[in-house]
């Protein structure tokens, strides 16, 4: 705007000059009448006459002279302006526009849009131009989608690989405490009854196995160990991150989940009530099981009691064609003393923790996922207290 605002003044300033210019010309033109030399009276008459005849018709002339070049003048005054707005107009402005438009792109603001004139020499620049501003935007989104794709997996596996280290470190405390029962029984029955050299050897030879064994059992569990912190780092890293993971259900035997349940063994006793009925079920295999697992894992850690698992059908309206689904109810319950009445509506809200769970470790995703993971499966879950704390999951049949 500057810049077409010095054109202007330019502009403005050399027409006026041309203006002066003109005007001086016009009273230079005037010619003084010269001096009338010695004519008799009847000459000096007629010559009267002629010259005002010559006089009246030059400045006739000079005024229309005058009038043309002023409005030549004028015309071209306003012809300069009006080529000075369509300069602007079509051009100047345009490009003005460009650089803003440029300048916010830059910045990396890509939610400025720039203004499309097709009347213009740049019209299908801009469109063009915009265009690429929109791709750039979608991109940009899509990476970031797969950014927040990839925290959350990264938070969802770190939380699933809590349990199978949990176990490997569990396993190790008893195989360490069973081999040191085994070693002091050892060390004991060598000075009672090691009173030959082959029972020494022999019994030496065992205490040799046990203690490397209790070595080995020391190294795993301080490598699960080392994984378990590693974990949590990365967890802790992703916390904040989490969005959504991808759930592919498919037809799936229903016994594997039964097989589930059965392979679940260090959460205690695990009572199957009846046997699952032998259908088609749709689920995500990895997500059913990190599910049952949560699920029956709570339990112990809250509950402690032994747990009933039965399997029963159920029908509910469909929310799309109307008609009746068919699913399979799945119920796990435990006898503890359950969750408190005000705390079951957030028990699957995100890094909620109960009352009763300040002295156990977790970070409140458990039931989050698990009711996560059954929506993006097609099915359900419910949760409520009957002489213990129950969960009912709903898988969809084929």
């Amino acid at each position: 705007m500057k810049n077409i605002g010095k054109i202007i003044i330019i502009y403005s300033i050399l027409m006026l000059m041309a203006l002066g210019i003109i005007i001086l010309i016009w009273y230079n033109t005037k010619e003084v009448s010269g001096t009338v030399g010695s004519y008799n009276a009847e000459e000096l008459e007629m010559y009267k006459k002629i010259h005002e005849s010559m006089d009246a018709d030059k400045v006739l002339l000079q005024n229309r002279m005058l009038s043309f070049t002023m409005i030549s003048w004028g015309m071209l005054l306003i012809l300069g302006y009006g080529l000075i707005f369509m300069i602007y107009r079509f051009l100047i402005k345009p490009v003005k526009e460009m650089e803003e438009y440029a300048s916010e792109i830059a910045k990396g603001n890509l939610e400025v849009k720039l203004p499309i004139h097709r009347d213009n020499m740049f019209g299908n620049f801009t469109e063009s131009f915009d265009m690429m501003r929109e791709e750039l935007k979608a991109s940009r989104e899509r990476e970031l989608d797969a950014e927040k794709a990839k925290r959350e997996m990264v938070a969802e596996l770190s939380h699933d690989l809590k349990t199978p280290v949990a176990t490997i470190k569990a396993t190790c405390e008893v195989l360490d405490m069973r081999y040191k029962k085994e070693l002091e029984r050892l060390e004991k029955t060598l000075k009672t009854y090691g009173d030959t050299y082959e029972e020494k050897q022999r019994i030496n030879g065992e205490i040799e196995v046990i203690r490397g064994n209790i070595e080995k059992i020391g190294y795993i569990y301080n490598k699960s160990e080392l994984i378990n912190e590693l974990v949590v780092t990365v967890f802790h890293a992703t916390l904040d991150d989490i969005r959504e993971i991808e759930i592919v259900p498919r037809e799936n035997e229903s016994k594997i989940i039964e097989r589930y349940f059965g392979s679940l063994r260090e959460y205690g006793n695990i009572i199957l009530d009846n046997s699952i009925p032998e259908c088609l079920v749709y689920f995500d295999k990895l997500r059913m099981e990190q599910v049952i697992d949560n699920i029956v894992g709570n339990s112990y850690k809250y509950a402690g009691t032994d747990i009933h698992v039965s399997f029963s059908e159920q029908e509910m309206p469909s929310a799309d064609s109307g008609k009746k689904d068919v699913f399979l109810k799945i119920t796990i319950k435990d006898n503890g003393p359950g969750v408190p009445d005000e705390e079951l509506p957030l028990l699957a809200e995100k890094f909620h923790r109960g009352t009763n769970s300040k002295d156990k470790p977790g970070y409140g995703l458990g039931m989050y996922l698990a009711n996560h993971y059954m929506e993006k499966q097609g099915g359900g879950m419910e949760f409520y207290n009957d002489n213990g704390f129950v969960v009912e999951l709903l898988v969809k049949k084929v």
